[in-house]
């Protein structure tokens, strides 16, 4: 039987999963829905704070996809060179996916690619300097849209939550039955 929780206060309440929980129990009061209560949660939130990152990303010329890869290069420090199989993986996306971001970013000018016969695959991707600017720019700004997005949370309800979020994703990794 699904267990309700009921929201703090109303603003609790926006994101409708507890509407929904509800109705789940009305009609199917056998069904468990606690993950719904989270993960519905998690998925909600992400979908509304969506929009604002990308239209940060948007003002710097940018899609949520190419900024990951400036990210993924501008964390890895200087000289924010990595080949293109470790962007892959720290991405975790296709192949070809990353070779259409890649190639849109060099004819924006923010990487480059070292120039040599044979598989492309393996040829360094870093940063061009106006590549680091914008990821710069573009990483503090979205990182500062995210930071008040968490100021309804004090201090430590944000530490608390991040290790319930880290223990949580151990337990959906383990227990994913995909690949």
């Amino acid at each position: 039987m699904s267990r309700q929780i009921e929201p703090a206060s109303p603003a609790c309440s926006q994101d409708g999963i507890d509407e929904r929980r509800a109705q789940w129990a009305a009609e199917l009061p056998e069904v468990d829905t606690r993950g719904m209560a989270i993960l519905g949660r998690a998925r909600w939130i992400t979908l509304t704070a969506r929009p604002p990152t990308e239209a940060i990303f948007k003002t710097h010329g940018l899609d949520s996809g190419e900024a990951d890869v400036l990210f993924s290069l501008l964390r890895s420090g200087p000289p924010y060179r990595l080949r293109p199989t470790e962007l892959f993986r720290s991405l975790m996306i296709s192949s070809g996916g990353l070779t259409d971001r890649l190639n849109r970013l060099t004819k924006a000018g923010l990487i480059r690619r070292a120039s040599a016969e044979g598989d492309g695959r393996s040829l360094p991707v870093e940063l061009t300097e106006e590549g680091i600017a914008r990821a710069r720019e573009a990483f503090r700004e979205d990182m500062a849209i995210e930071a008040a997005m968490l100021d309804g949370l004090t201090e430590d309800e944000q530490v608390r939550l991040a290790d319930l979020l880290r223990k949580l994703a151990s337990t959906v990794t383990a227990t994913r039955p995909f690949g």
